[in-house]
């Protein structure tokens, strides 16, 4: 992964803003700042390690519709990312998923679909 300029400037950028956030904290002196402060830079962390693991694993195709998906269904994408997250990180994702397999994985945990049956007597 290393290598790439888009990639280290990424890098970059999240340690000044890490480091900005620290700063801040720091200035303002509060116990409860910094501890907002320190869990809002861990979230970005974590953030950041779910967007690496997901441009590692997933072909530029895939990530497009995922960030379709994205726009109109948040909720739904975030979980799809988590269960991408805990597949990589378990080890069984082998190859990069493309995006054929990405609208099965879509069609797999798309949650069922809450339409009804009328039926006449």
């Amino acid at each position: 992964m290393s290598g790439n300029p888009d990639d280290e400037r990424l890098e970059k950028l999240r340690q000044e803003k890490m480091q900005e956030l620290q700063n801040r904290a720091e200035g303002q002196g509060g116990q409860q700042q910094g501890n907002e402060a320190a869990q809002e830079a861990a979230r970005e962390q974590a953030e950041a390690q779910q967007d690496a693991l997901l441009k590692q694993y997933l072909t530029d195709g895939a990530r497009q519709r995922l960030n379709a998906v994205e726009m109109s269904k948040p909720d739904f994408a975030e979980k799809v990312k988590q269960q991408l997250v805990a597949l990589a990180q378990s080890g069984r994702i082998q190859d990069r998923i493309d995006e054929d397999q990405m609208k099965d994985l879509l069609r797999e945990l798309r949650p069922d679909s809450k339409s009804f049956d009328i039926r006449r007597r």
